[in-house]
């Protein structure tokens, strides 16, 4: 019988990978596929693997050829494919158990030519987050759309998140060009030819990336990648020339051209060997000569700069701007510099702007007013015993050196009502990596928050900084990792609770919830999860509804009323999630439900969490339950295999000094092995540091001496301050050798992050992904 999908996996030196790959595959919700495997002539023990599978699964087979490359081998696929629809998978990379049938689904009901999804970035240290490229084109559902009417849709250059009808490809003959880089020569045709396109926001694809980052320097910035890159970029640009009707599709993609792979060439001129520098030069030329002028005009200003350095052939200034850029000389903003002779006018101190004969025209540097902005970060959030709440931040203006003669105020706004707060300043570092008058802590006391709870929408805060003549306001905003994202809530009165957190348009904000549906305690049994907590009033005849989002599954369960009709209880029998196993994540294995109470006449309450705060963890099966809080505060269950939780962490005076302990329930017994592991830099090398194991009442212990976690001879970095000297990321080992990333539990994220000074130098401990990060600066 002919199957209604064809999955086309092509291989070449991935044994590390393709197993999990495959797997991700097999497990899928819709059944009703065949995969081919197309053997590129790999080197490695990749095909093994492969074999196996296809002898336990019929729905694979193999099809072996000479290394091509990987665009002619996803050409051999389809020529074998005999699917209704045809997809694409890259082999080091997994696919959600739902995306084929979401896809599938979604072409069924529209006739479309083919769906894409969104798509998560993943890897060991750094968890699972949302891919960037992705993040526009997929932001929410287009259904029945095209990249006419969508231009966002330009950016969906990859081949691999897609279900595509079979009928239609073949009607436009694709073809994968035999270069790198080959996806977006066809991705965007097909966007173009196509009747209608189907986007879902929802997540179908993981995309790998390295433990060291998004790419190897080397690799990316080789002659050879490069000049495929050039040469894909000119085939798409040609799908776009001289059609008015494409005019704006035209603008996106050379747009995207401009900021995405010119800046790559301009970039590749800091790792460039001197024998390749004159075909580099050539090279970039030849890519921005093709690049509309209005795009690179209206580009970043050391972009601007940058493409003057090329089109003057200054491959000294060429190599400057590109490593400053790359030691991270950009963030924060450069410090605005007088400008010689004219010292009222600012510049930007970008490479080259002393330079007595600059290639560069003098007024690309200039700084305008308008970059002179205000910038703000969230950095610790919490709840003090008095019941106030202290936001500490900071504020400046960006390129400048904010002083003791500037003036900070910070307002609370409630329904539109400014309330000034009682701020203390104190020296932090600055977005330059100085040390400077840039540190602030804002107390909301009682009085004020109990005035929340009148307000419908959100309060937030209104920074005004003055700094000489200068005068910037704004929200205050730039939530932190730790606390700022996982805010602790707290109640103001008996019932009035307020949740501090991000609000619609990024800024700090605090919401403020009257009687709301909450669990009061949670307990686990020996088969069951037991849940407390209390109703509104409004709320009649509740029922528990268990939510997951991704496979759009519900499981309604019945609660217990107690005392005055409003307390309830419910038991959630744990083997009913253990038989449903099957994750949503394919690289996590975990699988997140959300609860609400729904009453009879169908209103919904999402639950708060007000229970006391530390996650509950049963362990069964060798998978883990564990129920806990959103980023939002509400209740959440995931169920995973295990992944050993961190939930305390302290900096303690140690006999050989201050000593970093992180500790956990140990779910699993004893046996494991803890280690602070960190990346070398452009590389998947790495270094363990190991940690002392305790085990005590159920619990395990991780601790080292801070200095061990100091590099010798570390040395600063001079372009960018703010660099770390080091991130460690905290792994366990299992009693059978694998190792994995400790999980950081979403209550120790609240309480996050803590610092220490050591040897001069600063060990910061926070939550990333999921994951624990110490950085030393």
């Amino acid at each position: 019988m002919t199957p209604r999908l064809t999955v086309v996996v092509p291989f070449y030196k991935v044994g590390e990978y393709i197993g999990d790959c495959l797997d991700s595959i097999a497990r899928q919700t819709w059944t009703d596929f065949e995969a081919i495997l197309v053997d590129d002539g790999s080197p490695d023990h990749s095909a093994t693997i492969a074999k196996e599978f296809c002898a336990r699964d019929s729905r694979f087979r193999m099809i072996e050829q000479e290394n091509q490359g990987l665009g002619p081998a996803r050409n051999t696929g389809v020529r074998h494919a005999q699917g209704e629809y045809l997809t694409f998978v890259d082999s080091d990379d997994l696919v959600s158990r739902h995306g084929f049938e979401k896809l599938i689904r979604t072409l069924d009901k529209t006739g479309s030519s083919f769906a894409g999804g969104n798509a998560r970035r993943f890897n060991n240290t750094s968890g699972v987050r949302p891919s960037w490229i992705h993040r526009l084109p997929f932001a929410q559902n287009r259904i029945a759309t095209h990249v006419t009417e969508t231009a966002d849709l330009v950016l969906d250059r990859m081949v691999w998140n897609k279900v595509y009808r079979r009928s239609f490809w073949d009607e436009y003959g694709y073809d994968f060009p035999a270069i790198r880089y080959e996806d977006y020569p066809v991705t965007l045709k097909a966007h173009l030819d196509a009747v209608t396109v189907d986007a879902l926001a929802v997540p179908v694809y993981y995309w790998r990336e390295r433990e060291s980052g998004e790419s190897i320097t080397q690799q990316k910035f080789q002659l050879g990648n490069l000049e495929d890159r050039v040469r894909s970029a000119e085939l798409v640009m040609d799908l776009v020339e001289g059609q008015q009707s494409l005019r704006e599709v035209r603008r996106r993609v050379h747009a995207h051209f401009t900021q995405i792979d010119l800046l790559t060439l301009m970039m590749a001129f800091g790792a460039a060997p001197p024998e390749e520098e004159e075909n580099l030069l050539k090279l970039a030329r030849r890519l921005m000569d093709r690049l509309d002028d209005s795009e690179l005009v209206g580009a970043h200003g050391y972009d601007r700069i940058q493409h003057s350095a090329l089109e003057a052939g200054d491959v000294d200034l060429l190599r400057r701007l590109a490593r400053f850029r790359g030691d991270g000389g950009l963030r924060g903003g450069a410090r605005a510099l007088p400008r010689r002779g004219r010292p009222w006018l600012l510049e930007h101190n970008y490479p080259g702007v002393q330079d007595q004969r600059s290639s560069v025209p003098k007024e690309l540097y200039r700084l305008p007013k308008k970059e002179l902005s205000l910038a703000t970060s969230v950095q610790h959030v919490a709840w003090l015993e008095d019941g106030s709440l202290s936001v500490k931040g900071t504020a400046e203006i960006r390129h400048l050196e904010i002083k003791a003669s500037s003036s900070l105020r910070i307002a609370l706004v409630v329904a539109g009502v400014e309330t000034e707060l009682a701020v203390r300043r104190f020296e932090a570092i600055d977005t330059h990596g100085d040390p400077a008058l840039a540190g602030f802590e804002a107390r909301i006391d009682k009085a004020l928050l109990a005035t929340l709870k009148q307000a419908a929408a959100p309060a937030h805060f209104v920074v005004r900084l003055w700094s000489g003549r200068l005068r910037r306001h704004g929200k205050l905003g730039g939530l932190r990792p730790g606390s700022p994202a996982w805010a602790p809530g707290a109640w103001i009165d008996a019932t009035s609770w307020v949740q501090p957190g991000q609000g619609a348009d990024g800024a700090f904000v605090l919401r403020t919830m009257v009687d709301c549906c909450r669990l009061t305690a949670a307990e686990h049994t020996a088969d069951a999860l037991v849940l407390r907590g209390r109703v509104p009033a409004e709320l009649d005849e509740p029922k528990l509804r268990i939510s997951r989002p991704l496979a759009d599954q519900d499981t309604v369960l019945p609660v217990t009323l107690s005392g005055d009709g409003r307390d309830f209880a419910v038991r959630i029998p744990i083997q009913s999630i253990i038989e449903d196993a099957n994750p949503d994540d394919p690289f996590t294995q975990r699988t997140i439900r959300a609860f609400r109470l729904i009453g009879v006449d169908g209103e919904e309450r999402l639950l708060l969490w007000t229970a006391r705060p530390r996650a509950i963890h049963h362990l069964e099966q060798d998978r883990l339950v564990t129920l806990t809080r959103s980023v939002g505060g509400y209740v959440n269950l995931h169920e995973a295999p295990l992944r050993l939780p961190a939930e305390d962490a302290e900096i303690v005076a140690g006999s050989n000094g201050k000593e970093l302990r992180i500790s956990g329930p140990a779910l699993d017994g004893d046996g494991y092995e803890f280690h602070w592991r960190r990346y070398l830099d452009d590389s998947d090398d790495h270094l363990d540091v190991q940690c002392r194991p305790a085990e005590q009442d159920g619990r395990w212990t991780a601790a080292v001496t801070l200095s061990e976690l100091i590099p010798e001879n570390a040395v600063a970095n001079a372009t960018d301050p703010l660099a770390s000297l080091a991130d460690w990321i905290l792994f366990a080992a299992s009693p059978d050798g694998s190792a994995r990333a400790v999980q950081c539990e979403p209550f120790l994220s609240s309480r996050l992050p803590i610092d220490a000074e050591q040897d001069g130098h600063i060990a910061a401990l926070r939550p990333h992904a999921g994951t624990l990060h110490l950085e030393v600066r």
